[in-house]
């Protein structure tokens, strides 16, 4: 016999997006529950930035011991155990995602564990193990349910020859070889972890440049160090068609050049995300979905009166923290509140390689298609005295300015901290910051973040250190 158990809002999904519409909710006063299918923390936090993150960082750990004598220290012979890597990188999902479950209990939330359809307006119905559990009645429902990792037409992910980033994570037997489909932020992410142990790695990219969105200079310099460590680039080459061998796959593809063929032991497809919008009964309320993603207003409220989404399943920017934005977003004003709406052109943009790339705001280019007179100021770290100390002199701050009102409009890092530095000028944004005020706002010595100091004094023609 199914249970019936009633709340004031029923969250699908708990990953950033649901478990932070859930958590919020709770706060001010609402009965919530989360409804999962598999574990608290979504792909975020089981398949995606948690476990990434921490194999990078001992892709980063193994790197720096390499340069042990650069800093005066003997190691010894530095060695690397892949599935030790793995573990670690597993158990670290699995702490975080405990910690999850101890907010939900913090804040009294229910978790229902099973498959949540809506069946109609306020009725969800979980399965489990393929039997009906509970029915949830609930004057709210949000969904929240993610994403799925796309593929391209005609290949069948095997997960074995031909991978996701999911199977990436778990692989505990490197490749000599791997050729990457796709030269985002995650094809660019584990083009940079399996270089650093020693395997070859090609990254197709059928777009101008890697990091098609970021901008052009910036990535210019990653582009540059990625071919230094010895990474191919393939841009403006298009995916053709693959073959499984004996030996691993054979990839066809082709560019100004004419066909080319790639052999590598796994073949990687990182070509993006869809809306996990299907079998969940959207349907039976006539939900709109465009293109795997659902359709929302400005307050994440569906054509549907009562349901409501939120996350990756509403399409880009497909990002953790975007998605716990909203969700804050959408519970405060569904609770009666009125909330600042997200400033989707404020949303940081941020790839864990080394080194790091991280932006927000507008290009150089876009800003420039604006319409706008603009100021760029640049700051190199190799003429920053902490860069120089820590041995990453790598990379740049690159800020640009609206020259008629001074506001900042656009920022982009590169180098070692660029994803953690990226929040100040986030903030600076927000509050239409100037680069006067940049300039006169005494940054610690000797900090990574006198570079943002320095570009914006650049901007002007005052940068000291240049």
């Amino acid at each position: 016999m199914a249970k019936t158990e009633t709340f004031d809002i029923a969250v699908i999904g708990g990953g950033p997006g649901g478990y932070v519409a859930a958590i919020r909710a709770s706060q001010l006063g609402l009965k919530a529950c989360v409804i999962e299918k598999e574990r608290l923390g979504g792909l975020c936090l089981n398949w995606g930035c948690i476990p990434s993150k921490a194999l990078i960082r001992s892709a980063e750990v193994y790197h720096l011991m390499q340069q042990a004598d650069a800093f005066g220290l003997s190691v010894g012979e530095v060695k690397f155990d892949p599935k030790k890597i793995i573990k670690r990188s597993r158990d670290v999902s699995d702490k975080i995602t405990k910690g999850v479950a101890f907010l939900m209990r913090k804040n009294k939330i229910a978790i229902i564990d099973g498959f949540g359809v809506i069946k109609e307006k306020g009725v969800v119905e979980v399965t489990k193990a393929g039997k009906l559990d509970t029915v949830v009645h609930a004057k709210n429902i949000v969904v929240a349910t993610g994403g799925f990792t796309r593929t391209l037409p005609g290949v069948e992910i095997d997960k074995e020859k031909i991978i996701t980033s999911r199977e990436a994570l778990v692989l505990d037997k490197l490749p000599q070889a791997i050729t990457i489909i796709g030269g985002g932020p995650i094809g660019v992410e584990f083009a940079y972890f399996y270089n650093a142990f020693g395997v070859q790695v090609t990254i197709v990219e059928m777009m101008p440049q890697i990091l098609p969105f970021e901008d052009e200079e910036i990535v210019k310099h990653l582009t540059k160090s990625f071919k230094k460590s010895k990474i191919n680039l393939l841009t403006e080459t298009k995916f053709e068609s693959i073959n499984k061998t004996e030996q691993g796959v054979k990839i066809t593809v082709s560019n100004k050049k004419g066909q080319q063929e790639l052999n590598s032991d796994i073949a990687m497809v990182a070509v993006g995300f869809g809306g996990l919008t299907t079998g969940i009964g959207l349907e039976n309320l006539g939900v709109e979905v465009e293109r795997t993603f659902i359709k929302v207003d400005e307050n994440y409220r569906t054509n549907v009166e009562g349901i409501y989404a939120v996350g990756d399943v509403i399409g880009a920017p497909l990002l953790a923290h975007v998605a716990s934005a909203e969700a804050i977003c959408m519970v405060e004003k569904l609770a009666g509140h009125d909330p600042v709406p997200v400033d989707y052109t404020n949303v940081p943009s941020c790839t864990y390689c080394q080194p790091q790339v991280a932006s927000i705001g507008l290009t150089e280019k876009k800003a420039l298609e604006s319409g706008r007179q603009i100021k760029v100021g640049r700051f190199p770290f190799s003429a920053l005295g902490k860069s120089v100390a820590v041995g990453e002199p790598q990379g740049m701050v690159k800020l640009i300015f609206d020259e008629k009102y001074g506001e900042l409009i656009g920022a982009h890092i590169i180098g070692v901290e660029a994803t953690d530095m990226i929040a100040e000028l986030g903030l600076a944004k927000t509050l239409e910051t100037s680069f006067s005020e940049v300039i006169k706002t005494m940054h610690a010595h000797p900090t990574l973040s006198e570079a943002v100091m320095e570009a914006a004094a650049d901007a002007l023609g005052e940068a000291i250190h240049l």
